[in-house]
């Protein structure tokens, strides 16, 4: 499935996601849904995707292996911290971004929390992927 978003010059955040995962694909619909999506653009990088749409500094192996994006100044960020830039991006979710990303004397409290969660989650991704295929199925 082809990518219908705006071009980078349009966007305030690129989000590279892999489309060959069906919880990926899933939570990246939802977000497509969202006001304020039209500025972002969505990049597959599941089989089959051109490593030119990766842009500097990432590769498909990394992009697979935990969610980046990439803010309208070319700054990568991954993991909780790329959750966390995605949600201030929507204003249905912006709430949730500035709780995570909030900074108390200088630190942000919350970020390493949700980075530990984050990577706790990664390694039940590949069987809640196939928990959504058999539930859609």
């Amino acid at each position: 499935m082809a990518d219908v978003t705006p071009s980078p010059g349009e966007t305030d955040l690129s989000v590279y996601y892999d489309g060959g995962c069906p919880l990926c694909r899933a939570e990246i619909d939802h977000y497509r849904r969202c006001e304020g999506a039209d500025r972002v653009r969505f990049v597959d990088v599941g089989p089959g995707a051109a490593a030119s749409a990766l842009g500097a500094g990432l590769d498909r192996e990394a992009a697979l292996r935990r969610f980046h994006v990439r803010d309208a100044q070319g700054r990568l960020v991954s993991g909780a911290a790329a959750f966390a830039r995605l949600w201030r991006t929507l204003p249905g979710w912006r709430w949730l971004g500035r709780l995570v990303d909030l900074r108390v004397l200088g630190i942000r409290p919350i970020l390493p929390l949700a980075e530990l969660a984050y990577r706790a989650f990664l390694p039940l991704r590949p069987r809640l992927a196939r928990l959504v295929t058999r539930l859609r199925g």
